[in-house]
């Protein structure tokens, strides 16, 4: 039994040490008092954009021209491309994230963008839109049709029909996804000022191959559609080094190279939507979720321990180590909090109760069969566990299911309660049956047996 107490003693100093830091890291301070502070103080809620106000963009990224392989790399490159253009402007905790489409719009990709303390919508959309998107070009087949306007006469005047000249040229797989670097350089007869390109390895490759099947050709660079160079390949060029150059000034070249660096867009995208998101609403929100979550914390506890006595009182406490648990977990990983992650971490609550009124309510009635206190907790716990056990993994099923499916708000809801749920069949469980296996000084009397009842009964 001594072992009991020890271990039960060891989960009460750490939950008080988890509860200390979650307290601790949101008290900010001037001084440092060393490395473990530093630790501490470095560790705060995250905060999504709902509650610390900010732009909230959504693009739509136009795949159509990739093989339906690539479409996942492609994204997830477009997002590590604007998280980086984003990153220069020193936004706080950007977050960048692509989502698919859904039953209903099946193959649409979209990239959804959050950036807290930005509302200035207009300042927020030039962050994105400034990334270039760098495409390479071939000439097309001489037996591709090549669609021309019909001469009108305008105003007594004929005119002209005119070529399309971009039906000259076709796109290839080499686009500014596969770009490595870009360096500023002059001509050493000229002085003229231009580009230079290096390709990674995929890139160099696609580049080598593209330069060998057209030499004699033209290959056209384009930035943001717009043809910028129509180069004719003399030779291939193995080395992946391609070399932008036109009516370029120093200082136009200088922002290019910066734009290209910052990241080539690997596809088109277009500003489906914006929202700016006001402090008040998130400072509001906030509040209601910490008085929701502070009342319904009180009218539980109050419950347990005027229903169940002894063991809600240890159901209180476990439940206050679990919720000191969450709340580390969201710093320490770090989770970002929206008000409905807030919802879902609450609702978890609820179902880290639900567990501990399975077993004590299995308890009442192995009481109620003859049993000690000490059987009726044992065998309370271990037929209660089955109920519990489906219970929890139809919830974190749930939780998977909204999470793989839903959108962002709803993601931020599914991981916060998938979460919730794993932690509360820790705390339901184990901790809570530590506690009660720890207990024995009450004997099995009527004493015992009437702490360890429920309800009206004696």
């Amino acid at each position: 039994m001594w072992k009991k107490r020890i271990l039960a003693l060891i989960i009460l100093i750490l939950g008080f040490g988890v509860a200390l830091f979650v307290y601790k890291s949101e008290y900010k301070t001037n001084k440092n008092f060393g490395q473990a502070s530093h630790f501490i103080q470095n560790h705060q809620f995250h905060l999504g954009l709902d509650l610390s106000g900010g732009t909230h963009l959504i693009y739509q990224a136009d795949v159509s021209a990739l093989k339906a392989g690539d479409v996942a790399d492609a994204m997830n490159s477009l997002r590590d491309v604007i998280e980086r253009r984003i990153n220069l402007f020193g936004v706080s905790e950007p977050v960048v994230q692509v989502e698919e489409g859904g039953i209903v719009a099946r193959g649409e990709q979209k990239l959804i963008i959050d950036l807290p303390g930005v509302t200035d919508v207009e300042k927020a959309t030039a962050m994105i839109g400034q990334t270039p998107l760098l495409e390479f070009k071939i000439e097309a087949a001489k037996d591709a049709a090549v669609p021309v306007q019909e001469a009108k006469v305008v105003n007594g005047q004929v005119v002209l029909p005119q070529v399309n000249l971009d039906s000259k040229y076709v796109a290839t797989e080499l686009t500014g996804r596969y770009l490595k670097q870009a360096v500023l350089e002059f001509d050493q007869n000229t002085r003229e000022p231009k580009v230079s390109l290096q390709f990674d390895d995929t890139g160099t490759a696609l580049f080598a191959k593209i330069t060998k099947e057209n030499i004699g050709k033209i290959v056209a660079i384009y930035l943001d559609g717009a043809p910028v160079s129509t180069p004719v390949v003399r030779e291939e060029i193995p080395n992946g080094q391609a070399v932008i150059s036109g009516s370029f000034t120093p200082t136009e070249a200088k922002q290019l190279v910066g734009r290209l660096n910052s990241g080539a867009l690997p596809v088109p995208i277009t500003l489906l939507s914006r929202q700016t998101i006001g402090s008040t609403l998130g400072a509001s929100a906030i509040h209601a979720g910490v008085k929701a979550g502070m009342f319904g914390f009180l009218i539980i506890a109050l419950f347990l321990i005027l229903w169940y006595r002894l063991p809600g009182i240890i159901a209180v406490l476990s439940l206050s180590i679990y919720i000191s648990i969450m709340l580390a977990l969201f710093k320490l990983m770090p989770v970002t909090l929206t008000a409905a992650g807030i919802a879902g971490f609450i609702i978890s609550i609820g179902i880290a109760v639900d567990a501990n009124v399975l077993i004590f309510e299995r308890v009442k009635e192995e009481l109620r069969l003859g049993h000690s206190v000490t059987d009726a907790v044992k065998e309370g716990f271990a037929h209660a566990w089955f109920s519990i056990r489906d219970s929890n993994i139809s919830s974190i099923i749930t939780a998977l299911i909204l999470f793989w499916f839903g959108t962002s708000l709803i993601k931020g809801f599914a991981l916060t309660l998938g979460m919730g749920v794993i932690i509360s069949m820790l705390s339901a469980i184990t901790i809570t049956r530590i506690f009660l296996s720890s207990i024995d000084f009450v004997g099995n009397g009527k004493v015992a047996r009437f702490l360890f009842s429920s309800g009206l009964s004696k």
